[in-house]
């Protein structure tokens, strides 16, 4: 017998483990009115939790909460609403479900404590009677360790005749039996859809026999499995769509940068041109300033030198005269008195003052225009920011992935109709392919992409879905159509011969079709017999060429016609409701591909125009929604729209899936 010593950390850590596991059960997992371990738990509005039978006799004291179809809590007193109170009080509590993590804390507690007792290997019937005894098997059913002695009765006992024991080492790998939280010796094997609550045997009985749906948890697997894979794909799907709008954020948000420096670079060059055109205005009025002060000072300038040589010629006469008058004789008087009396001397100083008779500047000042200087900068225009909003109702499509339709072929593909199925989870895109005379599947399977392909005797055309996972394929040039599986590799059923070649299909019920030809419509029961044909309309042919059909959610039928350039929506009898024919830039060159959105609306592949159109469900042109890009020399063929808002468009050569972001 081996003696293993646990160190002093060991020793230390496992106390601390055990004090803190103590803790969180007394503080988290005990139930405040019995102070014992949570048994089948509910958890109120206000976050409280309690056993469902303690609530349940809690709420029997409360007459005021019957009344008020309300549970009171018994810490707080917040009321939480009964989702049904028309029931029983006593399923009050069974219609609250427990916190996650509360739920989650006890599984992880009782997983801890049922890996500690597989330690154990004493015979769990022998320890009751105060015995100990190694044990030798495991029953999964009881949960129990037997030894040999008791195994032997275990399996001579008529009610546990069926139980599978096994070896006490692989007890943890066995599928764990949930136990009934009331009847313990009960497993959980029921569940009631009207109550949308888990049950054994004995709680059916109980509680649950006016219920009207109650079904084995077993025969609710398949169902529970696909709904699960089909919700994984959902999650898959907006987990794409958040991935895209996050690179397509984080693009936006880097361009945002460089417009915005760009515009700071724009903003800052105008502004610097209408400072340097200021700048330059103020150079002009200063010079203009200092060449009217210059020629001021020039023309102040020359009068003081007129006036100076008007003083000095006046000097020289006023000298003459002196000489004249002291003079004894009567000549020089008389030559004096005779320059004066001519007036010479008023002549000679009126001609200096004509010289300078020019025009003459008077006062320079500066008066600033203020009010209209700020008038003219308030009014200043430097340019223009802007900001265009998006319409969250007319989202744009971005693709976010592409698969080549060449699936080892021998010739290029062409792509024509196409459908979209959910097949066990799986996403899987079905196309015919006219050149290679095949259909092709398209899928990913753990996170690989893959792809089948089930060869024809004869080009297919037209595609529909017929169920969940079969769809019908037109072969018109065989006069046939074929109903294929998808699994989602491809699979032939079925081959039906019929009297036309149908180019287009769509299945309108589960016994019935509308198959196009040339220049009409026929109505087929799934043997491929005509019903009726659809023929006329107004006095004039119905169709020329009906290229591809859809059945929209009110069961309406939608038909483009790429020889009248139209769409039309017919009933499921055949009466037209509206065509959409429009002349101009709205008119059709083209038009094949077409499906709806979950609100409704139309979308039309018109093909010679490479783009898609959206119209409304009445037939109405909304917008041009989708274009093919630059060098893209493939041209459009068929479009579908998932019930995850996913669009793909169908190329002579490629599938393109689109989100709408």
């Amino acid at each position: 017998m081996w003696v293993v010593f646990a160190t002093p950390d060991q020793h230390d850590r496992n106390m601390a483990t055990a004090g803190l596991e103590k803790k969180v059960k007394d503080n988290f997992l005990t139930c405040s009115i019995c102070l014992e371990m949570y048994t089948d738990p509910c958890t109120l509005r206000c976050d409280h939790t309690f056993c469902r039978k303690c609530v349940t006799s809690y709420i029997q004291t409360r007459p005021d909460a019957v009344q008020s179809k309300t549970i009171p809590c018994p810490c707080c007193r917040q009321d939480t609403k009964v989702p049904h109170p028309r029931r029983p009080v006593e399923e009050w509590a069974g219609q609250i479900k427990a916190s996650i993590i509360i739920q989650g804390l006890i599984d992880t507690y009782r997983s801890e404590e049922d890996l500690q007792g597989t330690s154990s290997t004493c015979c769990t019937i022998c320890q009751q009677l105060g015995e100990t005894t190694p044990g030798a098997l495991w029953c999964p059913e009881c949960e129990v360790a037997l030894c040999d002695k008791c195994v032997k009765t275990h399996r001579v006992t008529p009610i546990l005749l069926n139980h599978d024991l096994c070896d006490l080492s692989s007890r943890s790998k066995v599928k764990r039996r949930i136990k009934c939280t009331e009847h313990k010796s009960n497993r959980i094997e029921f569940h009631c859809q009207d109550c949308g609550k888990a049950a054994c045997q004995t709680c059916c009985i109980i509680y649950h026999r006016a219920c009207k749906a109650v079904v084995t948890i077993e025969s609710m697997k398949p169902g529970m499995k696909a709904a699960l894979m089909e919700k994984r794909l959902g999650m898959e799907k907006r987990l794409k769509v958040r991935s895209k709008k996050e690179d397509i954020r984080n693009e936006k948000l880097q361009s945002s940068s460089r417009i915005t420096e760009s515009a700071v670079q724009n903003i800052r060059l105008i502004c610097q041109t209408a400072i340097n055109k200021i700048k330059q205005k103020e150079t002009q009025l200063l010079d203009e300033l200092n060449n009217i002060s210059q020629t001021y000072a020039d023309q102040l300038r020359a009068d003081v030198n007129l006036e100076e040589i008007e003083m000095q010629m006046y000097r020289q006469h006023c000298e003459f005269i002196d000489q004249a008058l002291v003079s004894d004789w009567e000549m020089d008087l008389y030559d004096a008195y005779q320059v004066w009396d001519s007036g010479a001397v008023e002549m000679e100083a009126v001609r200096c003052t004509e010289a300078a008779a020019t025009r003459r500047i008077d006062h320079i000042g500066f008066t600033p225009d203020t009010d209209n200087v700020l008038k003219v900068l308030d009014n200043l225009q430097f340019g223009d920011i802007d900001v265009t909003y998006q319409d969250r109702c007319l989202s744009t499509p971005v693709l976010v992935d592409t698969r080549d339709g060449k699936v080892v072929d021998e010739v290029k593909p062409d792509l024509g109709d196409m459908t979209v199925l959910v097949v066990d989870g799986v996403q899987t895109c079905v196309v015919t392919d006219y050149n290679n005379k095949c259909v092709k599947s398209f899928f990913t399977r753990k996170n690989h992409s893959c792809h089948s392909k089930l060869p024809l005797d004869n080009s297919p055309s037209g595609i529909t879905q017929l169920n969940e996972k079969q769809v019908m394929v037109a072969v018109p040039l065989s006069r046939q159509i074929v109903t294929v599986e998808v699994t989602p590799d491809l699979v032939l059923l079925s081959t039906t011969t019929t009297r036309a070649e149908y180019w287009s299909l769509a299945v309108l019920n589960p016994s019935s079709l509308a198959a196009g030809t040339w220049e009409r419509m026929d109505i087929l029961d799934m043997a491929g017999h005509v019903l009726r044909s659809l023929t006329t309309y107004n006095g004039d042919s119905l169709f020329t060429y009906p290229w591809c059909m859809y059945v929209n959610n009110k069961g309406n039928l939608l038909v483009s016609d790429k020889g009248k350039k139209s769409v039309t929506c017919l009933t499921p009898e055949g009466d037209v409701l509206w065509r959409y024919n429009r002349t101009g830039d709205k008119a059709l060159s083209y038009p094949c591909g077409i499906t709806t959105t979950s609100t409704g609306d139309i979308l039309l592949v018109d093909r010679n125009a490479d783009k898609v159109i959206q119209l409304t469900e009445s037939g109405e042109f909304v917008r041009e929604l989708l274009t093919l890009e630059d060098g893209d020399q493939t041209g459009m063929c068929d479009i579908f729209c998932d019930k995850y808002g996913f669009l793909f468009l169908c190329t002579d050569s490629e599938v393109k899936e689109y989100a709408f972001v």
